[in-house]
Parts: structure tokens; sequence; C-alpha cells
């Protein structure tokens, strides 16, 4: 492991020891904010019926958004696949089921009497027992990665490029059953196993990218251009054209992450990847609550200037809360309790998983 937290690609499915690497935080930092900025601007124009100028940047983000993220969650997964079993599902499912039960049911309970006066509480109670078979609002992500990591330990003796062949027909297939679970799995777990299979590709490439910046520039130029030009001719939706611009738009953000690094530039991007599941889980609330205040009271006019302003005090809220949770003993809406470990507790385990 080089000092700058890169390393060459050695071995065929090996990523570097279980510590932070720099650009693999700025990654998931770009990652996160892009998540943040799709819930708040699409929130705010339903709210408002019509749209503003950070539509763009959505739908410029929507081909490599998510894959970005699953792929980076793949990264590090061959150094812990082996473990046994009862070490391996603590750190890779009990870990993330707790987080969605805990706020799964902030969630609902914030949304609860809205549900009520629609239906009735009888309904409401029904819809909070779904929301454990059907992920509930922007939590499918964590509850996704679970099945993920279990489903690529399960068949790690399978050759691995007939599983990628598979992952890439589900997300070609384009499956659509109106389950979360289902769609989501076939659309997103061929970036997942890809970062579990070709991590030494991807830190060779973030090798090459930090070596050569003005190449790595020059790249990522005429990736901007070609992403945009496919969203903006709605060529980013074509079946085998929606894979290719994920895997592309991945290695734009792992070079951006790079280059990002290299200068220590925008260190509070890094600060969110390293948090980015504790903005992942507690967004939703400042975001909400701007939304309502800004939209209700007028005071900024501009419908993409309120969307900014929601994205942004989204990820500084969610921050806000964490920090809050620690002063006042709340801890367990962030760090898992010695309760809900079922194998020994890892030293200074918290919500973030290195690994």
């Amino acid at each position: 492991m080089a000092r700058s937290g890169t390393i060459a690609a050695g071995g065929r499915s090996k990523a570097p020891s279980a510590v932070r690497v720099d650009w693999v935080d700025y990654a998931k930092g770009i990652c996160i904010v892009m998540v943040v900025m799709m819930h708040s601007v699409l929130g705010v124009e339903l709210a408002a019926g019509q749209t503003g100028f950070m539509h763009v940047a959505v739908a410029f983000a929507k081909p490599f958004r998510m894959p970005d993220f699953f792929l980076i969650s793949g990264l590090f997964l061959s150094l812990v696949i082996d473990r046994d079993w009862r070490t391996y599902l603590d750190r890779k499912v009990v870990h993330f089921a707790y987080f969605y039960v805990v706020w799964v049911t902030i969630q609902f309970g914030f949304k609860a009497p809205a549900f009520a006066a629609e239906t009735s509480w009888r309904e409401v109670g029904l819809l909070y027992l779904e929301s454990f078979i059907e992920p509930f609002g922007t939590l499918w992500f964590i509850y996704l990665l679970p099945i993920f990591f279990v489903v690529t330990k399960l068949t790690r003796k399978i050759p691995p490029l007939a599983i990628w062949l598979v992952a890439a027909a589900l997300e070609t297939a384009r499956v659509t059953t109106g389950w979360t679970v289902i769609d989501e799995f076939c659309a997103r777990f061929v970036y997942f196993y890809s970062g579990y299979l070709f991590a030494p590709y991807v830190f060779a490439l973030s090798d090459r990218a930090r070596k050569h910046p003005a190449f790595a520039f020059a790249a990522l130029a005429t990736w901007v251009l070609v992403n945009a030009g496919l969203v903006t001719f709605g060529a980013s939706e074509w079946k085998i054209v929606s894979l290719a611009l994920g895997f592309a738009g991945a290695c734009a953000i792992i070079t951006m992450g790079t280059l990002l690094a290299r200068a220590q530039w925008l260190n509070f991007l890094r600060f969110c990847g390293e948090h980015s599941i504790v903005i992942y889980l507690a967004f939703f609330l400042p975001m909400a609550a701007t939304r309502t205040l800004l939209l209700r009271t007028g005071v900024i006019a501009d419908i993409g200037t309120v969307s900014l302003v929601v994205t942004v005090l989204g990820v500084l809220g969610a921050l806000a809360i964490w920090q809050a949770a620690l002063r006042l003993n709340a801890s367990f809406l962030f760090e898992r309790p010695d309760a809900f470990w079922i194998a020994p507790k890892k030293a200074g385990a918290v919500l973030q998983a290195a690994e």
C-alpha cells in the first residue's frame, strides 16, 4: 500500500488492506451527494409541479449514480469473503439489517400520520410490516446490499465469468416485476459483482489517473460530452448502452475522486464519503423539512435554487443529526449496540465499514 492510498493491480481478486483509501472516500462522497441531490430535486419538482436548472444535473448523473455506488461497495469484498459465515453475516447482513430496522421505523414514524389520514391506522400497520419485504422510501440501498453480499459468497465456487455474464444479462433484460428487491437486484448486481471481481483493475485505473493527471482530465472531458449527449438524445436508456454508461460513469467518478485526492481539493467530499451511510440514513428529514419550508413560504422563487438549497441542507442536516445523536447519548442511531452483534465485536466498530 502506497502512502497515497493506492496500489498496483497485483492479484486477480485482491484489494488493498482494510484502511481508508483517499480516492474511495472522495468517490463515495460524490456518489452520496448525487443521491441526496436526486431525491431533493425530484421531490421539490414534484411538489412544485415544475422543473428547474438542477434537473439537468440529475438527468446527467442518472446513468452512473447508483452503478458507481454499488461498484465501490464491492471493491473490498475479497478481503472478507472467505471469513466464517457467522462473522460474515454479522458484518455484512446483521450490520445493515440493524440500521434498516431502526431507520425504517423512524421514517415511518414521520410519515404514518399522513398515511393514516388517507387510509386508516390498520393500513398503516400493515404497510409498516410490508416495509420488511418491500424496502421503504430511500432505504432500499442498505436493504439490497446484504443480499448482494450473501449471493456473492454463496456463488464464489461458480466460475466468475459465468456469474458476471448472467448479471450483465439481467441488467440488460430490464426486469420489471414491481418488487424493488427483484428489480433492483437485476439492475444493479452486475456493478457490485464487478467491483468485487475487477478490484485490481479499478485500483490500477486510479493509479494511472494519479500518475497521468493530464490524460485523466482529457478522458473525463470526453466522458462528460459523450454521457451528456447520450442523455440528451435519450440513448442512455437503451439496452447495452445503459450498461456501458454505468461502467463508464463509475470509471469517471473513480478518476475524479483520484484527481481530487491527488490535489487534496474539496475535502468536504472526502468527509461525506467517510460518512456516506450516515448521510444516506438521515438526509430524508432535513431534506423534507427544508423543502416544505421553502415551498410554503415562497422565500425563494426559483425552483432550481430551491432544489440546490434543499440538497445542501439535506447533506449538512444529516451530518448535524449524527453529531447531535452522539452528543445526546443516542449513538444507537448510527452505531450498532453490543446486544446486536452475533460475532466478536471489532475494535472501534461504527456504522462506516472500511472493509
